[in-house]
């Protein structure tokens, strides 16, 4: 291990993956992936604040036969794992969304395809048999968001996963330093060049073969769909910041199948949204690229498991990256985990396979964990699986005691 960057023969852990998309991307983009909000204190403590959580080791229980599959949302699942919506991972591997859905319905769990994805909804249908999701944002001009749910619809999408945190769009500085947005000036536009044409693995994989490298699902939406500082410029345009919980009756006036509201973080707002007859809420906070000083996720989800999960299905995001941080999740109410960068960053390491073997990995993580803590059945696991939590208090006003 030269310098303390591992050698890989064969990446062990999602944390291995993210080394290796280190390496292959441009640094625009894997800082796009990797990054959040501001200086990144939101997005850290998602990760560390799941580390503050014990498991319950136990001995002597018959678990010979552990039981990973689950409902949710009327689906059968392999496991409770669903691959989010992850923007721009076209741009990872070549026609990235594709090769990630096919991994997902292998492996027989969700794909979520994202407005903001290279593939179209209609490639990603063209190129897999299983039911994918599919994720829309709050948008300006509703009659393209109605034109892209009648697109999903038809493509036989069963669940609609609406995010809701991007009334404004929160400052991600990385983005501004690598100048993601537009290099101004002869320096900028070399430096740009450079960090593209220093990736050459990636540049024959993506930009050489990937095309089009358009965002398949704003195409109707020219010049947004052509290049990167259009595509931002019109995004910024679509926030709407006047949107409120009124709003939204036209969304299930115009959707048949189940929607899921993404970025809860208050149990009064997952109320509010079982309240308004939503199927489902995601406890988000955008992976920590929006309003960064929130609280993480996983200290928000047992105040909301508490105060909505009688009453409509609880997913949770943010900060998982082992199979461990599942079954804890799950322990402090969960339903499923939604990954985002856990299998972005395996797309960008290896394309497919690489997604393949991450959702493998979460797995065999899951029956460890579950074997070592007694638990046979991922539908029957509560807090009595938690040993302790250190240093963490519950969103909602609610101690750290189990």
């Amino acid at each position: 291990m030269p310098n303390g960057v591992p050698s890989f023969q064969q990446p062990a852990s999602v944390r291995d993956y993210r080394e290796l998309a280190r390496r292959r991307l441009p640094r625009q983009f894997f800082d796009y992936l990797d990054g959040g909000a501001y200086e990144e204190y939101t997005l850290r403590r998602n990760v560390d604040d799941l580390h503050r959580i014990e498991l319950r080791q136990r001995v002597l229980c018959d678990v010979g036969r552990i039981e990973l599959g689950t409902e949710l949302l009327g689906s059968r699942l392999s496991m409770p794992v669903v691959l989010g919506p992850v923007g721009l991972a076209g741009l990872f591997a070549r026609r990235g969304e594709v090769q990630a859905a096919r991994a997902a319905q292998a492996a027989g769990v969700p794909f979520c395809e994202s407005t903001v994805s290279l593939c179209s909804i209609e490639e990603v249908r063209a190129a897999t048999s299983a039911p994918f999701w599919y994720q829309l944002y709050v948008m300006r001009d509703r009659g393209y968001a109605a034109e892209l749910l009648q697109r999903a619809h038809a493509a036989g999408c069963p669940v609609l996963v609406f995010t809701v945190d991007l009334a404004v769009l929160g400052a991600r500085y990385r983005d501004v330093r690598n100048g993601m947005g537009g290099s101004s000036g002869l320096r900028g536009r070399l430096a740009h060049a450079w960090d593209l044409l220093s990736h050459p693995a990636w540049l024959w994989d993506v930009p050489l073969r990937g095309k089009p490298l358009v965002f398949g699902n704003l195409s109707a939406a020219v010049p947004a769909a052509q290049s990167l500082p259009a595509f931002r410029a019109w995004v910024d345009a679509q926030f709407d910041p006047s949107v409120t919980w009124k709003d939204l009756s036209w969304l299930r006036e115009r959707w048949p199948g189940k929607i899921v509201i993404k970025g809860i973080l208050d149990p009064e707002d997952a109320r509010i949204a079982a309240a308004c007859g939503f199927d489902a809420v995601v406890v988000s906070n955008h992976g920590g690229r929006q309003l960064d000083g929130v609280s993480s996720t996983i200290s928000a989800l047992p105040a909301i498991a508490d105060a909505v999960g009688d009453r409509m299905e609880i997913l949770f995001d943010g900060g998982v990256r082992s199979g461990l941080d599942v079954v804890k999740a799950l322990a402090l109410g969960a339903r499923a985990c939604i990954v985002g960068r856990a299998w972005a960053y395996a797309l960008a390491a290896r394309g497919g396979p690489g997604v393949a073997h991450v959702l493998d990995i979460l797995r065999k993580e899951m029956q460890v964990a579950m074997a070592l803590t007694g638990c046979t059945d991922a539908r029957a696991i509560g807090r009595d699986a938690l040993a302790a939590v250190h240093g963490l208090n519950w969103a909602g006003g609610h101690d750290a005691a189990l």
